[in-house]
């Protein structure tokens, strides 16, 4: 009887457990891992970072496996230029992306030999200096890095290879109603609104980028060689707030 109800009392944790953790992932932070790097220099592959469910109000995306309980958004709340966000790409309604809201709804967006405006006014930017990614074989690859301040005054910075690439140059859009335009930080080397991913819908939000709780280098030691380990592990940017 009592290894009956050790059972039956085990059971119940593991229920428990499994509703409370869904009730927060839900409707208040999800985690999520970057896997590619449109969004350097700002993050990095191999970021893990927590997002904040409830800042923009809830839609069905909101909830696991995008459960279609409900259209729209409720207690919806705008998002601002410049926030970092997930969202559910457009063409599918499933895989997860990764950009910066650059363009609300009615905002007229171009970019011209890689310099981006909105409204027809130029967004300021200074450079810095340059950005060096290394592969994993060891080969480096130098950008171009700005300090980029858009129409509400967020300061972010953004990479470029040149300004004379193919995503350098976008015919003048109007962003529709509901919907938003958003690009990666790493300028020539992200699918954004430019390219494939479109205007996001607002439905398709699932929320704000807040901090990083993790972050390892994919390119550094061996998961065979345990001893380096701990060289994978960036340090410093455990517990970075994302702006």
């Amino acid at each position: 009887m009592e290894q009956k109800e050790s059972l039956s009392d085990t059971i119940k944790t593991v229920v428990y457990a499994i509703v409370i953790a869904m009730i927060i992932r839900s409707f208040l932070f999800e985690p999520f891992k970057i896997p590619s790097g449109s969004m350097y220099p700002s993050l990095y592959v191999g970021d893990f970072l927590f997002v904040s469910k409830y800042t923009y109000g809830y839609s069905k995306h909101s909830l696991p496996f995008s459960i279609p309980l409900f259209s729209g958004r409720i207690w919806a709340d705008e998002p601002k230029v410049g926030d970092v966000v997930v969202f559910k790409y457009p063409q599918d309604n499933s895989t997860d992306f990764i950009k910066r809201i650059i363009g609300l709804p009615g905002d007229k967006i171009r970019v011209e030999a890689g310099r981006l405006f909105v409204n027809g006014k130029e967004i300021a930017r200074d450079e810095k200096e340059n950005f060096v990614l290394r592969d994993e074989f060891g080969y480096a690859e130098r950008f171009h890095q700005y300090t980029e301040t858009l129409q509400n005054g967020v300061k972010h910075p953004i990479l470029e290879v040149s300004d004379d690439e193919v995503d350098d140059y976008f015919d003048e859009v109007t962003v529709p109603e509901n919907s938003y335009f958003v690009m990666g930080d790493n300028r020539d080397r992200s699918d954004d609104s430019r390219l494939h991913v479109g205007f996001v819908p607002f439905e398709n939000l699932v929320g704000k980028a807040r901090i990083l709780f993790f972050s390892y280098d994919p390119d550094e030691g061996a998961w065979y060689k345990p001893w380096t380990w701990g060289k994978k592990i960036r340090w410093s940017r455990i517990f970075n707030k994302i702006s």
